[in-house]
C-alpha cells in the first residue's frame, strides 16, 4: 500500500481528529457535576471544535470505506478495523439525538467514548508493524522494520 490521495485524506482526518478532540471535550468541562468551582464551560469553543471533530470523523469514516487492504485478513479488503465505520456512524446519530432530547449526560458519553474507541485505541492499533501507518513510522522514519 502506498499513500494515495484518499490516504492522504483519511490521515489528515484523523490526525486532526485525534487533536481537535480533547478541545471540544476540555471546552464544556464547567459544565460536567464534577468540574471544580469556578470552571466555567466554553460553549462557542465546545461548539466549534466539535462541529470540526464531528466533520473530520465523518471525512475519516466515509474516506475509510474506500481504503481496502488485501494484505491482512480481510473480507473483500475489509479488515476488522474497518468495523469502526459503522460504530462511528452510529455513535454520532446517538450522540446528536441525545443532545437534541437534552440528554446532555448521553451525550457526552457517546462522544467520549467515541473519541476514545475511534481516536485512542484504533490511532494505536494502526501503529502497528504489519499495518500501513506503522510501518511507515517504525519503518521508514525510524529504520526499526
Amino acid at each position: 500500500m502506498t499513500m494515495t490521495p484518499l490516504i492522504a485524506i483519511h490521515l489528515s482526518a484523523t490526525l486532526a481528529a485525534l487533536l481537535v478532540g480533547p478541545v471540544a471535550l476540555w471546552a464544556r468541562r464547567g459544565h460536567s457535576p464534577s468540574a471544580p468551582a469556578g470552571v466555567r464551560p466554553r460553549v462557542r469553543l465546545h461548539r466549534a471544535a466539535g462541529y470540526a471533530w464531528v466533520t473530520l470523523m465523518l471525512m475519516a469514516a466515509l474516506s475509510a470505506l474506500f481504503i481496502r487492504d488485501f494484505n491482512l485478513p480481510n473480507v473483500w479488503g475489509y479488515t476488522p478495523i474497518h468495523l469502526l465505520i459503522p460504530v462511528t456512524l452510529f455513535s454520532l446519530v446517538v450522540a446528536f439525538r441525545a443532545l437534541h432530547r437534552g440528554d446532555i449526560r448521553r451525550h457526552r458519553l457517546w462522544m467520549t467514548s467515541l473519541y476514545v474507541s475511534a481516536c485512542v485505541v484504533a490511532g494505536a492499533f494502526t501503529l502497528l508493524p504489519g499495518r500501513y501507518l506503522g510501518r511507515l513510522v517504525w519503518g521508514d522514519l525510524l529504520g526499526w522494520v
